[in-house]
């Protein structure tokens, strides 16, 4: 057959690539579902080969009207030919058959205590009370995810090359404890939903966010974190207030992604975007979401956040935001949480109430300095500051320290146009 030529290749490409972004994460749980996470990592490779195996055929056989089911029967058609070469085929037969009809079944029969999204019952599994915290987040981010390492490392202020250590020592912890996938029956859910939210809470912020990589923002990730939210306070032993608090947060943040950047990809302040480009539906869910979060006695780092994104969506211009009430939901906040990140936020708002001098002091205040160092939003606030106190030789120096550290295409040029308007200062 006819090669597809250069220019349907190079498409083929980034339809392979987009389609692997979007489903790779939820292929990866569904086969392990089926397999077993001491399985995981051979539901990551049939993944990858699939992957492979359409970029090899593709530009020649054209792309299929359906490329995620053909990825999917790719993919587990690579697991089950696994499965053949490891044992004799008479001795398989039967388990290969079984796992067929398995993977033919719907859900249409599935008790409505139970988790029917194989993303959501990986989840669970992967924050076994056997594993460790740090086990149990990595592997939920890389495995179900579907973030890198870098990404995960990323989050957490570390290097990529500690993630993958970490996530080395938690698949052999898998392994050695030969943990079958047995999804928590529903009255233990709880327990562990706590460490699911954490990790969505995660993939969202990548997502709002991207730290590698040339886009700022991944919508698709965002997305798949409130559908998966959106699941859980649907589900009867999920719908705890701070899994609507944190749906709420979501919500009212991803209310604002369309605006982010302007018509040329220019990062936007918050004080330069455009609302009316704001979806107000999407506001009046989270505003909803947060009113039945509302409905407990304890207060979440979620509620938090989410009551400050409430304040920010609901202004109808910057002048009008309620910076006194942020200032008291991040002074909360930090009685939650020892975060650097949210006492870095904290300081913005300071400054908004009581002047950038003062922000200042409560950016010089915050105790663990060694991971904000390295974070170049730490430095653009400080440039931000030193700007509008005049001092436009301390807003160049720490502007520049900010570009340095800046990943991002999208960041750095932000942050030339503040080196630029100190320099014309």
């Amino acid at each position: 057959m006819t090669p597809m030529g250069q220019q349907g290749e190079c498409m083929t490409y980034l339809v392979a690539d987009d389609l692997f972004r979007r489903e790779g994460a939820r292929l990866v749980a569904s086969l392990a579902a089926h397999l077993g996470t001491h399985r995981l990592k051979l539901a990551e490779d049939v993944v990858q080969e699939a992957l492979v195996r359409a970029l090899q055929t593709w530009p020649y056989h054209g792309i299929p009207k359906n490329p995620a089911a053909w990825l999917t029967q790719a993919a587990k058609n690579l697991a089950l030919d696994t499965l053949r070469r490891e044992q004799t085929w008479q001795r398989k037969k039967a388990q290969i058959t079984t796992e067929q009809e398995r993977w033919l079944m719907d859900d249409e029969h599935a008790d409505e205590h139970h988790l029917a999204d194989d993303t959501l019952r990986m989840l669970f599994v992967c924050f076994h009370p056997q594993l460790s915290t740090e086990a149990q987040l990595a592997l939920a981010l890389r495995t179900v995810c579907g973030m890198s390492a870098a990404e995960i490392g990323a989050a957490f202020f570390t290097s990529e090359a500690a993630i993958a250590k970490r996530l080395v020592r938690a698949r052999q912890r898998v392994r050695d404890l030969a943990l079958p996938f047995t999804v928590p029956e529903p009255g233990d859910l709880p327990e562990r939903l706590d460490g699911v939210l954490g990790a969505l809470y995660l993939l969202f912020n990548e997502g709002y966010k991207a730290s590698v990589g040339e886009r700022l923002v991944r919508e698709a990730l965002c997305h798949e974190a409130i559908r998966l939210v959106t699941l859980l306070v649907a589900h009867p032993s999920t719908q705890a207030p701070r899994t609507f608090a944190l749906l709420a947060l979501m919500l009212l943040n991803a209310a604002r992604l369309a605006a982010r950047t302007d018509d040329t990809g220019h990062l936007l302040r918050l004080h330069e975007q455009n609302r009316a480009a704001w979806d107000q539906s999407m506001i009046q869910r989270g505003i909803v979401c947060l009113g039945q979060a509302a409905q407990g006695e304890k207060i979440s780092e979620y509620h938090l956040e989410a009551g400050i994104a409430a304040c920010h969506s609901t202004a109808p211009d910057d002048a009008s935001t309620d910076w006194p009430r942020i200032l008291t939901l991040y002074d909360q906040l930090l009685t939650l949480t020892a975060s650097p990140i949210a006492a870095m936020n904290r300081a913005v708002a300071v400054s908004r109430v009581h002047g950038p001098q003062v922000g200042m002091t409560a950016l010089d205040a915050i105790t663990d300095h060694s991971k904000l160092e390295s974070y170049h939003l730490f430095h653009v606030i400080r440039g931000t500051f030193a700007a509008e106190l005049g001092n436009q030789a301390a807003a160049l120096m720490h502007f520049r320290q900010a570009g340095n550290l800046a990943s991002l295409p999208a960041e750095r040029d932000f942050i030339s146009r503040r080196v630029q308007e100190c320099v014309k200062a």
